[in-house]
C-alpha cells in the first residue's frame, strides 16, 4: 500500500520493517545483487539504498546485529503475492461426498446411489458411505457391514478404501478415495 505525503511516496509495510522504520544503531548489510557490504550504521545504509533509488528492508531482525538487504520492495511483495496465487491455482480441492444408505435398501436404490458415488469418484472427490440404523437395527451390524462390502465391490474399478467400515454410534462410516491414475 502506498501513501501519498507531500509528493514523496511512503511504503506501508506488511509485518516488515523497512526504511525510516529500522530503529537498530548498526545492521549487517546485503547489497541489491546479494554481496555483503559489511556491518554499517542504520543511516549509512539507508543512505546507500536511497542513492540507489531502493528500499532497506529489515529481513533477520534476531541476528546480532539485524540483517537487513537493500531491494525493491514493491516489486518484492509483487512477486510474492505472484508465487502465492500461482501455488493456490495449481492446488487442487477435494471434496468429500456422502452417501447415505440403510440396511432395508431396495435394489434399484442401492444401484442408483452406486452409480452417484462411481461419478464422484470419477471426478475426483471422496466419498464418505454411511450406513444408517434405525430402531431395532443396530442389532445386526453385521447386515451393514455386508452393505458396505457390496457397496465397495460395486466401484471396485475406480476407488480404493481410505477409511474402512467401522461401527460408529448408530451409523457405519467407510471413506473410499479416487484410484490414483
Amino acid at each position: 500500500m502506498y501513501i501519498k505525503k507531500s509528493e514523496v511516496f511512503f511504503i506501508k509495510a506488511k509485518g516488515m520493517q523497512i526504511n525510516e522504520n529500522i530503529r537498530d544503531p548498526q545492521v549487517r548489510l546485503i547489497g541489491a545483487d546479494g554481496e555483503q557490504l559489511g556491518i554499517v550504521s542504520s543511516a549509512d545504509a539507508l543512505d546507500k539504498a536511497e542513492n540507489l533509488n531502493l528500499d532497506l528492508v529489515l529481513i533477520s531482525p534476531a541476528a546480532n546485529p539485524p540483517v537487513c538487504k537493500i531491494m525493491d520492495y514493491k516489486k518484492y511483495c509483487f512477486e510474492q503475492e505472484r508465487r502465492m496465487k500461482e501455488a493456490k491455482k495449481n492446488q487442487k480441492i477435494v471434496d468429500v461426498k456422502e452417501i447415505q444408505l440403510s440396511i432395508r435398501i431396495e435394489d434399484n436404490d442401492f444401484k442408483t446411489k452406486l452409480n452417484r458415488a462411481i461419478k464422484f469418484l470419477s471426478g475426483g472427490d471422496k466419498v464418505k458411505v454411511r450406513v444408517r440404523f434405525r430402531g431395532r437395527e443396530i442389532t445386526h451390524p453385521e447386515l451393514g457391514m455386508e452393505l458396505t462390502a457390496r457397496f465397495f465391490d460395486g466401484c471396485k474399478e475406480v476407488s480404493s478404501i481410505e477409511k474402512p467400515a467401522k461401527l460408529d454410534g448408530r451409523n457405519i462410516i467407510m471413506i473410499l478415495a479416487p484410484k490414483a491414475v
